[in-house]
């Protein structure tokens, strides 16, 4: 008989997760999600008997009232909580059966911690979305109705399984605590490039707190402010944190501005700061647990004893402390370097990571082609135990199962890859003309910029109008020049999932075009779904609300569908996100209400006045273009250079 859960108190912020989470997409920008801390999951699926991933709940702060029609098995684990079945006390990390029509009652956190999980036997029976049945309630997928849990709610049970169920050893119980140590790699931004070598060892000798505007995207920390180890980013952007966007792994700490963010099992998969070290894997089941006002002291590894996450017993906690004295790998990050027509520099990404990265840092479409040529190579080959390929502007993210292809194995294949893809200055991909509509300076994004005055910084020089600063930066004569350049452009899709859900990150193909502009700093922590953004010398459409850093022009219609699996407008079978590498995106104006219009189109799956036409795009033919028009490139750069340097200075001056 089918077992059902209803929801008669939903708790805080009760989601249905699975383990490892929605994999396979991180290109693309789909997080994988999966619950916060991973360790207390697994190990109250393993107590019941179920495979350690099985469909299960993850609740913050305050759990849920669970009526079940039938006997079921339950097992409680994570923080601290009141635990009762009618009303009568029962204990966490051991499975206690709860009768038919009985209630099961997840009190508050008592603390430490922050996260408790309810584990059920036989798992919870979700449909899945994109592999998984992990929760993405930025996205609105997965899950329960894409949601957190809410009254009246009904779960199902999954068939139960065979076998006996056993209490968590005590011994293998995770130690929580409200003074945190966390064991860290080295990379992949470290000193002297990014940050000074004082910068680092601050990093090692502060006391960080957990702000409390933290959450599954990311814990944000209250801490120094870096000295950096540069003046700006160049065309990454005005502050030193900027840098060309490449792809991020979960549990790094990203450095948004000088603002320290760990990033969480939703956080973005691409984006353009710095991030000086990386969470091990068998560490990161901690920031499940990081409450408001927790204190975290950063203690550096070397990554060949950072222990496996596959290990949920003690020896896996035991064998980091013993190793936390030890000091990191002393190499800044980085792996390996290669010297040849291009250089590739290896860059540590945690211990299940390589970010490889191409030439110098600049905007280069030849660097994007090398990259591109390593991905469709690595991809074609496969070997056991890669799991991730993320492209960004001139890099490369290899995410591997470090037990099954060791990072030195890995570094083996790569270097073996880069003595036989070739040249890649003869690039020709498919590129189709994807023309979108734009309203400029759209009343939404002009609600993000006074949230951000009223609730983060109102003197910053960017506010209260970003268009005019990208104006100032650029050295153009008016804000018209403004709109006139960016619906001129022809924007090239270097990489997707910037900031979420298939957003392009796009560069024009015409260096005229090409406005350069800084990230906010401190990041906003809205944004509305599709606003079009400017940061560094990349344009952005934001899949969805969330945080975000570029200087807004105006907003556009979906690049993510909500209706999969079915197929709606321009969107495929198969793929919600609308863009690919390589398109070029350019805009037609439209108004407010127009947009609204347009959206809503899109929405009943219809065309949403999205264009797109089939093409190609050769690097050769680019190369002359550039060739060709170089004097005027040149002298447009020049006054642009200027002025960048002036607005830093007026920067620097107010004290930014």
């Amino acid at each position: 008989m089918t077992t059902k859960i209803t929801i008669e108190r939903p708790g805080m912020l009760t989601t249905v997760q699975d383990y490892p989470g929605r994999t396979g997409y991180w290109q693309v920008g789909v997080p994988p999600s999966g619950p916060m801390d991973d360790l207390s999951f697994r190990l109250g699926n393993v107590a019941l008997g179920n495979s350690e991933g099985a469909p299960g709940l993850e609740t913050t702060m305050a759990g849920p009232a669970l009526r079940f029609t039938e006997p079921t098995e339950v097992c409680v684990t994570g923080a601290p909580v009141t635990v009762r079945v009618d009303g009568v006390p029962v204990p966490q990390w051991r499975p206690v059966t709860v009768p038919a029509g009985g209630l099961l009652d997840v009190g508050a956190v008592t603390g430490p911690g922050l996260r408790a999980y309810v584990l059920v036997r036989g798992g919870l029976d979700i449909p899945e979305f994109l592999g998984s049945a992990s929760t993405f309630t930025l996205g609105t997928f997965g899950g329960h109705e894409g949601r957190t849990l809410r009254d009246g709610d009904v779960l199902v049970v999954g068939e139960a399984v065979e076998g006996n169920s056993t209490p968590v050893p005590s011994e293998h119980v995770p130690a929580l605590s409200a003074h945190w140590e966390i064991a860290v790699t080295e990379g992949p931004h470290g000193a002297p490039e990014f940050f000074t070598r004082a910068d680092i060892d601050a990093l090692y000798a502060t006391e960080y707190e957990v702000h409390f505007n933290s959450d599954r995207t990311g814990v944000r920390l209250i801490g120094p402010k870096p000295k950096w180890a540069r003046a700006d980013g160049g065309e990454a952007g005005l502050h030193p944190s900027n840098i060309h966007d490449n792809a991020y792994s979960i549990g790094a700490l990203d450095f948004t501005g000088d603002t320290p963010i760990l990033l969480g099992p939703d956080g973005p998969s691409l984006g353009g700061f710095v991030c000086p070290v990386t969470v091990v894997a068998a560490d990161r089941w901690k920031l499940g647990q990081l409450a408001p006002g927790n204190t975290i002291r950063f203690v550096p590894v070397r990554s060949e004893h950072a222990a496996s996450r596959r290990d949920l017993g003690v020896a896996r906690r035991a064998g980091l402390s013993l190793v936390s004295s030890s000091g990191g790998d002393g190499d800044d990050g980085v792996l390996a370097r290669r010297d040849g027509n291009t250089d590739v520099t290896y860059r540590r990404s945690g211990d299940d990571n390589v970010l490889v990265e191409y030439g110098d840092m600049t905007l280069d479409l030849a660097l994007r082609a090398r990259v591109h040529a390593l991905h469709q190579r690595l991809d074609a080959e496969r070997p056991s135990g890669l799991l991730e390929l993320t492209p960004g502007i001139r890099s490369l993210q290899v995410k591997v199962d470090p037990d099954v292809l060791p990072i030195p194995k890995l570094l083996g294949l790569l270097g073996e890859a880069e003595e036989v893809i070739g040249d890649s200055d003869e690039l020709e991909v498919p590129s189709r003309q994807v023309r979108l509509p734009l309203s400029w300076d759209d009343p939404a994004t002009r609600e993000a910029i006074q949230r951000y005055m009223h609730g983060v910084r109102a003197d910053a020089p960017w506010c209260p109008w970003n268009i005019e600063f990208i104006r100032r930066m650029n050295g153009l004569d008016t804000v018209a020049d403004v709109f006139d350049t960016v619906f001129a452009a022809d924007y090239m899709v270097l990489g997707l999932g910037d900031v979420y859900l298939g957003a392009p990150v796009a560069t024009p193909l015409d260096p005229r075009h090409r406005l350069v502009t800084t990230k906010y700093n401190p990041a906003r922590t809205w944004t509305p779904e599709n606003a079009v953004g400017i940061g560094g010398a990349y344009l952005c459409i934001y899949g969805m609300e969330g945080p975000g850093g570029y200087q807004f022009v105006g907003r556009t219609t979906q690049v993510w569908n909500h209706r999969h699996p079915e197929p709606a407008g321009p969107f495929e079978d198969g793929t919600p996100w609308l863009l690919r590498f390589f398109d070029r995106i350019s805009w037609y104006p439209v108004d407010p209400e127009e947009l609204l219009d347009l959206r809503a189109d899109l929405a009943a799956g219809r065309g949403g006045g999205v264009d797109i036409t089939e093409g190609t795009f050769s690097l050769a033919r680019h190369r002359e273009f550039l060739s060709e028009n170089a004097e005027s490139i040149d002298a447009f750069q020049a006054v642009q250079s200027v002025a960048f340097a002036q607005e830093r200075s007026r920067w620097e001056a107010g004290g930014s």
